[in-house]
């Protein structure tokens, strides 16, 4: 046992346990754990309850299988702390201890404040001859948020997880902050936070839309990175995470964990599905002038990928595969253990339903590129709590062969921006994309149909958080990111999007009539694909950020939702996008379980589930694809096609769909009725009119969808 003089002497700590990690109350104490391959020595220190003044210093006195371990008696949920390395400060072999600096728990499930910037952050000393190879030796412990013991206990009033099948999913990606910071139903010192979020009226507009699962932007601790405070900005979508068990303090009205917990109870209890995006690819602790605050001073050689010996200068330096100065490495058993941990602790202890991965590349690479047998990758496949729920990865990042679309192991879904790409071009009228929207209609079965994946497997996103809202991207040819900071040259200029005629807001009736079309076609393209749509919340109803691509930055007006705003026509394009996900919901070839093939029975008993048919009621030719100049067509999901290798001939109904992004109209003749005659059901033209009479001719006109039904017979 180990005690030390005044102040510490009032507490009193033993050996403990190595597991778990992090801070555990025990009901008689707490016991502390930190992995750390090679420090010398790892001190706890312990605060008072406003976080400013250190109370005890307190040395973890056991070391089992590199994890430093102690238990303090009497120490309560609540307690705020830190950790302090000591160890070799050698940069060109890749350690950077500085006990100097006053570090975050890895695994610490709670925090209170938020990091300022200093120089004292750093471990070396800024401005010195020697860079990042000298030794700061200030302190830092007045700059950085403490640590928070925590009580999980929590009374659930609902069953585990809302667990919606795939082949009914619907992704709804937002921000806590943005989507409730000027809701009118949300009281005021909950707008901005999980309980704004999950907030009963909230949560009953979301449910109402017909979507299953919403999808919240990084809400794990964050930190804002210097050149943003320089600029009075700050990092609002919050993709540089520090805390990855714990929550960002920003986004709670109350300072306990029970909030974010009673908001997906709430969401559950509606119905809804709880995704997270989560940023397990790097830290904001940068690359070797980088800040000195968690990972780096706990072990960098063990976090983070370094540069080999002999090249690029050796482990001074850092691997930059996500362009952001540093990769955590998940080639290390520890690290990969720590956010396998976290995960699994998102699942269990607060009841998420599944997870969206930044630059999901990233986690599948080891030393040797990407590899979908990777650890990680692996490791969730045979997890039995992270294979029972979503797993969708961003499949690219910045490092070499980086862009693995389509090469996700099964069990994972995928975002696919090449349906964002084609769509967004086939209806801007680009040249030769007719044959791209056919894929991308049916799943993208030439990435994703293999080794058994399924056609979920493919998520389907016009818009996202990066980029263009729907609305900017039918009013803006241009970017317009001067808000940034940056000059307008961050942010994407490959946008594929047009503005009618006039850039940004106008009068004109007749491009407010062709924007408002172009925004129906593209939600009926995503939401009446096979795969799984997502949709960018406010795009709905026109939500606008000003002409804005990369609004990363901007926690204001420009990211927030206007909710005031909401006019008559963003009311009827969210009647609209409600329409179009009934008629998802209710019909079932809109989203297969099985990729399409277009091949009948060969006793011709039963039809091909999907054919493809020129405007003329014909099957479409070889040369009608690949002509450049092809802009209209139409597909048939025959509801009579089985559903499964076991199942007999469908009794579903049959739909058509009619695409044309020529600037005139095109005459569509309707093929034979697989079951009952042809009903209008869409039309992106007029998406009030809806038909109750046999047809069999339809004129699309210029830029626009239809959709008809054939109930079975």
């Amino acid at each position: 046992m180990t005690t030390l003089p005044p102040p510490t002497a009032q507490f009193v700590i033993t050996e403990g346990v190595a597991h778990p990690l992090g801070a555990t109350f025990t009901g008689d104490g707490v016991n502390f754990a930190v992995f750390s391959a090679h420090a010398t020595r790892i001190d706890l220190c312990l605060f008072d309850e406003s976080g400013e003044h250190e109370i005890a210093r307190l040395t973890l006195p056991e070391y089992t299988d590199e994890i430093w371990h102690g238990h303090v008696a009497g120490l309560k949920p609540g307690a705020r702390y830190g950790l302090r390395a000591h160890g070799p400060y050698q940069p060109e072999q890749g350690h950077r201890f500085n006990a100097n600096k006053l570090l975050l728990d890895p695994y610490a499930k709670a925090y209170m404040g938020t990091l300022t910037w200093g120089p004292e952050l750093f471990g070396y000393t800024i401005g010195h001859d020697d860079g990042d190879l000298s030794f700061d030796e200030r302190d830092s412990a007045h700059l950085v948020p403490k640590c928070v013991v925590v009580d999980s206990r929590f009374e659930w009033s609902q069953p585990i997880g809302a667990r919606v099948p795939w082949d009914r999913t619907v992704l709804y990606e937002t921000h806590v902050r943005g989507y409730t910071k000027q809701h009118p139903a949300v009281p005021p010192h909950e707008q901005g936070t999980f309980a704004g979020m999950g907030h009963d009226a909230v949560l009953d507009s979301i449910a109402k839309l017909g979507v299953t699962s919403v999808e919240l932007l990084p809400v794990q601790m964050f930190l804002d990175q210097s050149y943003l405070a320089d600029k009075g900005l700050v990092n609002y979508w919050g993709y540089d995470t520090i805390g990855f068990f714990a929550l960002d303090p920003r986004y709670l009205a109350q300072p306990t964990i029970d909030e974010f917990k009673a908001m997906v109870d709430r969401m559950h209890a509606h119905g809804l599905e709880v995704i997270m995006d989560v940023v397990y690819n790097h830290t904001p602790e940068g690359n070797e002038l980088g800040p000195t605050v968690c990972f780096k001073g706990l072990d960098n050689a063990s976090y983070y990928r370094l540069m080999p010996a002999g090249e690029g200068t050796g482990p001074r330096y850092y691997i930059n595969d996500t362009g952001t100065g540093n990769t955590l490495n998940l080639s290390h058993p520890r690290v990969l253990q720590m956010v396998t941990d976290s995960l699994r602790y998102w699942v269990t202890e607060m009841r998420v339903d599944g997870f969206r991965f930044d630059l999901a590349t990233i986690l599948g690479r080891e030393s040797h590129g990407f590899d979908e047998g990777g650890g990680f990758l692996d490791s969730c496949r045979q997890d039995p709590v992270l294979s029972s729920v979503k797993l969708i990865a961003e499949p690219w990042d910045c490092g070499p062969g980086g862009y693995q679309v389509g090469q996700f192991p099964p069990g994972w879904a995928e975002w696919n921006d090449r349906f964002r790409d084609s769509v967004r071009a086939f209806w801007k009228g680009d040249e030769g994309m007719a044959s791209a929207l056919a894929q991308c209609l049916t799943a993208s079965g030439d990435l994703f149909n293999k080794r058994g994946r399924r056609p979920w497997a493919s998520v389907n996103f016009i818009t996202a958080h990066d980029g263009f809202t729907l609305a900017d991207m039918v009013s803006y040819n241009d970017k317009h990111n001067d808000a940034n900071g940056e000059d307008n040259r961050d942010g994407h200029s490959d946008n594929r999007s047009w503005n009618f005629g006039v850039e940004g807001p106008t009068d004109d009736a007749e491009v407010l009539a062709s924007r408002s079309r172009q925004q129906r076609n593209l939600l009926a393209t995503l939401l009446l694909s096979q795969g799984t749509p997502m949709l960018l919340a406010g795009d709905e109803f026109g939500r606008t950020q000003q002409g804005n691509n990369n609004a990363y930055c901007q926690d204001n007006e420009i990211s927030w939702v206007d909710w005031a705003g909401i006019g008559e026509p963003g009311q009827s394009l969210r009647d609209f996008t409600r329409h179009v996900l009934e008629l998802r919901r209710d019909l079932q070839v809109l989203r297969r379980p099985r990729f399409l093939t277009g091949a009948a029975s060969e006793d011709g008993g039963t039809p091909a589930d999907v054919t493809w048919l020129a405007p003329d009621g014909q099957p479409m030719t070889a040369e009608q694809w690949d002509d450049a100049h092809t802009r209209s067509f139409a597909v048939l999901l025959d509801g009579r096609s089985p559903s499964s290798t076991v199942s007999g001939a469908g009794r579903d109904a049959s739909v058509l769909l009619a695409f044309n992004a020529w600037e005139e109209g095109v005459s569509f003749t309707l093929p034979e009725a697989p079951g009952q005659p042809w009903q209008l059901a869409l039309d992106t033209t007029d998406p009030a009119l809806r038909g109750d009479g046999e047809v069999s001719e339809y004129t699309a006109t210029a830029r626009s969808m239809l959709v008809f039904v054939s109930m079975p017979a």
